[in-house]
């Protein structure tokens, strides 16, 4: 357990040290919020859509957790070319605890950055349908950063090269994000994007938060809660699994 919170202390530390990371993770949300959802915000309206900022805040927050959490599991690629990890990865300790004490981590800082996401939001205009769904707000972020940093690390696990990153942010992480019904509904879609979005676990985080907090769901409460608890899960392990494989 000393291993796990001094790693999950550890990352905390060197996200709240890094003031141009901390900015740089409010800007891109801000920048969305304020940009499509009142860009694009009278157009939805008159298509019958409503308040766009309404739709639009629970898939900008989970796009947060989603970058800072990927980010973080990133991490991994970073510190094996510099030797950090190294340094971990002899000391006396199952990797598995290494793997929890950075996924905690990696978790923490997304929760943070997802709730202060929210919080930027109602300055433009959000409001939040039921104060009571607070919790499974808080819960429905805790899983998609879970989920999203044991995946990053799965993916740094298998990576040497912080350049091949960049292919997995243009051909994974991206599609997910258009993907997921975080910037439009998913109604009326082709068949295959809608298997497409059903495929894509960023979707049941999405609609998870934004039917909590307006009250309006595309897939429903319990199911978007199950599915994205096993895949969650699954991806914990696998993440656990390629990094007790990495070779120092």
């Amino acid at each position: 357990m000393s291993t796990i919170y001094i790693l999950w202390l550890r990352q905390l530390k060197r996200y709240f040290r890094s003031r141009a990371r901390l900015i740089g993770s409010i800007g891109q949300p801000l920048l969305f919020l304020i940009a499509l959802g009142f860009g694009f915000g009278p157009t939805f309206q008159k298509a019958g859509g409503g308040n766009y900022i309404q739709f639009l805040a629970p898939g900008i927050i989970a796009q947060a957790v989603l970058f800072t959490s990927i980010s973080t599991g990133i991490e991994i690629i970073w510190d094996r070319q510099f030797g950090f990890l190294k340094e971990t990865l002899v000391a006396p300790v199952r990797r598995s605890e290494i793997m929890i004490g950075r996924t905690i981590g990696g978790a923490t800082i997304a929760l943070f950055q997802g709730l202060l996401v929210l919080i930027i939001s109602f300055m433009v205009g959000f409001r939040i349908e039921n104060i009571l769904a607070l919790p499974l707000v808080l819960l429905f972020i805790i899983l998609i950063a879970l989920l999203f940093t044991a995946f990053g690390t799965a993916i740094a696990s298998v990576l040497v090269d912080m350049h091949a990153f960049q292919l997995i942010m243009n051909f994974v992480i991206m599609p997910m994000v258009f993907l997921s019904g975080s910037l439009f509904p998913l109604n009326d879609l082709p068949p295959l994007l809608i298997l497409v979005t059903k495929m894509n676990p960023l979707t049941y985080g999405v609609d998870g938060l934004r039917g909590v907090l307006i009250g309006k769901y595309y897939i429903g409460l319990l199911p978007d809660l199950i599915i994205l608890t096993t895949i969650t899960t699954i991806l914990l392990y696998l993440g656990t699994y390629l990094f007790s494989k990495i070779e120092i």
